[in-house]
């Protein structure tokens, strides 16, 4: 089975009291890029994401957004620090008094001063809290994983239908290849009847100058090397894997090969025919370009 490096996949699920968001977003690339955004009070799990990702995917640009809401209260107390107010209290009294400015003293006032409230938080077990955060990563990961997967099998009839088109183009091309010697034969033979109407026609020296023709524009080892491919691509696909480069490089060899025969054929229907192999190579080189 083969897989697009194009998907998406999302998990939210509350594990001991703390709700995980998790986003897996992916596109084509060259190599796997992966960004992780999460919270702070997660950054200690960044590489296990990483990595996570990495046992999942081996190629594509995938960003992983991971967001956590804590529920109930008892994961944060709040108290006043009474002497660093009554500090700030008296200080500001003093200066309203010395300096005959008002006093407007208020809560809000007070509430955004340093130090006015101490934030005690327990101890996160960091271990524990891992384990939840990868429990939804992985979830995420699953349907990430399908839908990739969905669009990797559409991939895969894609190509093995331009596969098919391309087998029986270079057919064609075999056919009328052969058909090009016979008619370069044939027109050959009437030209020297005409040239020499009185005189009888060498025989061999027309086998002789066919055999030379059909050498010029022989396309049988490119054939032959493109069917290679051709049988190469099916297998790719029929193992699966991240096959995207190899199926690269594959394609960069069938196009020197459909260049070659391009090269060689003089005949107006071959070169049409040459020019519906490119077109079709293009667009599997295309759809190539999205495949793990």
């Amino acid at each position: 089975m083969i897989k697009s490096m194009t998907g998406y996949g999302r998990a939210v699920e509350t594990v001991n009291g703390r709700e995980f968001t998790v986003e897996l977003r992916s596109v084509n690339n060259r190599y796997l890029d992966t960004t992780v955004r999460l919270p702070r009070v997660l950054s200690f799990g960044e590489d296990a994401v990483r990595q996570a990702v990495k046992a999942a995917v081996s190629r594509g640009k995938v960003d992983v957004y991971i967001s956590l809401r804590t529920e109930g209260a008892e994961d944060a107390k709040v108290s006043l620090n009474s002497a660093v107010l009554a500090g700030y209290l008296a200080a500001m009294r003093r200066m309203a008094q010395e300096f005959e400015v008002r006093d407007d003293i208020s809560v809000s006032t007070l509430s955004r001063l340093p130090e006015v409230f101490t934030v005690e938080r327990p101890e996160v077990d960091e271990e524990q809290l891992l384990s939840d955060l990868l429990t939804v990563l992985n979830k995420a990961i699953e349907g990430f994983e399908t839908m990739r997967a969905a669009e990797g099998a559409a991939l895969e009839r894609d190509l093995r239908n331009r596969a098919g088109t391309l087998l029986d183009l270079v057919a064609q091309v075999e056919a009328g290849s052969a058909k090009t010697v016979e008619d370069y034969r044939a027109r050959l033979t009437a030209k020297l009847q005409e040239v020499l109407s009185s005189t009888s026609i060498d025989e061999s020296r027309i086998l002789t100058e066919a055999a030379i023709f059909a050498d010029k524009i022989a396309v049988d080892e490119e054939t032959v090397r493109l069917r290679s491919h051709l049988h190469q691509m099916e297998h790719m696909l029929t193992t699966g894997g991240a096959v995207g480069r190899k199926l690269d490089f594959l394609l960069q060899e069938m196009n020197r090969e459909a260049n070659t025969i391009g090269s060689k054929c003089s005949d107006l229907a071959l070169a049409r025919l040459v020019v519906e192999m490119k077109a079709e190579l293009e667009k599997i080189r295309e759809q190539t370009q999205n495949i793990e």
